[in-house]
């Protein structure tokens, strides 16, 4: 714990470990099997080279919080004005805001300057109007630099990537956590037993990725396209900007947003979590959850 991984181990063509840093100073960890878990930015998947996909994404988030009140609107929502997207999402005593912008232009927008952006703000969510002086300063808000990216190759001997390190997704939907989690279960289902043996193979890594490589496809598919549909068309609009059919039918239709719903909270391929027993005839895998349980989104 509180150790930042800053570069891997390799000795004869493959990943033997990671070298760390720490309050008590450096540190090398030795390991049959590197995992990378460590995000976006991976230092894992950097140091270690392998290719990555870029499938674009056209914009930026800035990230903050403002104070919720009793008489607040109760749901999560998105608004999309002309040339602005404002994404809120309820986290109880405080709404968390994700103001999209276009890609590259946070520095242009702190250049026009703090009371220009609490202005676009209340214009778009005129409810927060009495609150955007919350923003103090420009520290008070985060920039998401949004990518949609995945590693050609998931893994090395010795290393594997799962997560965002293996494939970034765009904050549309929300899916990012869901499916680094069902990575890291569909790995431990299929690593548990080789790791025990001390036999991790590639054709083990390469499973892992195989397993997860359809869900992660079709899930970043859906993402680029909302991007070019939706957020594109909307970030570029100069006036009263009108959403695609689709989501028009979405909010006409109740009944059909169970179909998005599902996309987001199961999945494409849902993952169990595996038990590992000692049988009689050796280690013997049994399902230890039945029903899927959709996760917890988050953006």
């Amino acid at each position: 714990m509180q150790a930042e991984a800053t570069d891997l181990i390799e000795e004869s063509g493959r990943i033997a470990g990671v070298r760390a840093t720490t309050a008590a100073g450096p540190l090398e960890i030795r390991a049959d099997l590197v995992v990378g878990a460590d995000g976006r930015h991976s230092v894992v998947r950097e140091r270690a080279g392998l290719e990555v996909e870029n499938l674009g994404a056209p914009m930026d988030v800035l990230w903050f919080r403002l104070s919720k009140r009793p008489d607040d609107p109760a749901t999560t929502m998105g608004r999309f004005d002309a040339g602005r997207i404002v994404v809120m999402l309820d986290r109880g005593d405080y709404w968390q805001l994700g103001y999209v912008i276009p890609k590259g232009s946070a520095a242009e927008m702190r250049a026009a300057g703090l009371d220009r952006f609490r202005e676009g703000l209340a214009a778009t969510t005129p409810f927060l109007r009495d609150r955007v002086d919350e923003l103090r300063t420009w520290d008070d808000v985060k920039l998401l630099t949004v990518s949609v990216d995945r590693l050609r190759r998931w893994y090395r001997p010795g290393l594997l990537c799962i997560g965002d390190a293996a494939h970034a997704m765009s904050p549309v939907g929300g899916v990012g956590i869901n499916l680094a989690i069902q990575d890291a279960v569909a790995a431990a289902n299929r690593l548990a037993t080789p790791l025990r043996e001390g036999r991790v193979t590639l054709d083990d890594l390469e499973a892992v990725q195989q397993r997860r490589l359809l869900p992660t496809r079709v899930t970043q598919r859906l993402q680029v396209l909302t991007q070019r549909r939706l957020i594109t068309r909307a970030l570029a609009a100069r006036q009263s900007f009108r959403a695609p059919l689709v989501v028009r039918l979405l909010d006409r239709f109740p009944g059909l947003a169970r179909i998005p719903a599902w996309l987001v909270g199961i999945g494409i391929r849902p993952e169990h979590v595996l038990r590992v027993d000692e049988g009689d005839g050796g280690p013997v895998a049994r399902r230890a959850c039945r029903e899927s349980t959709p996760g917890r989104s988050q953006s």
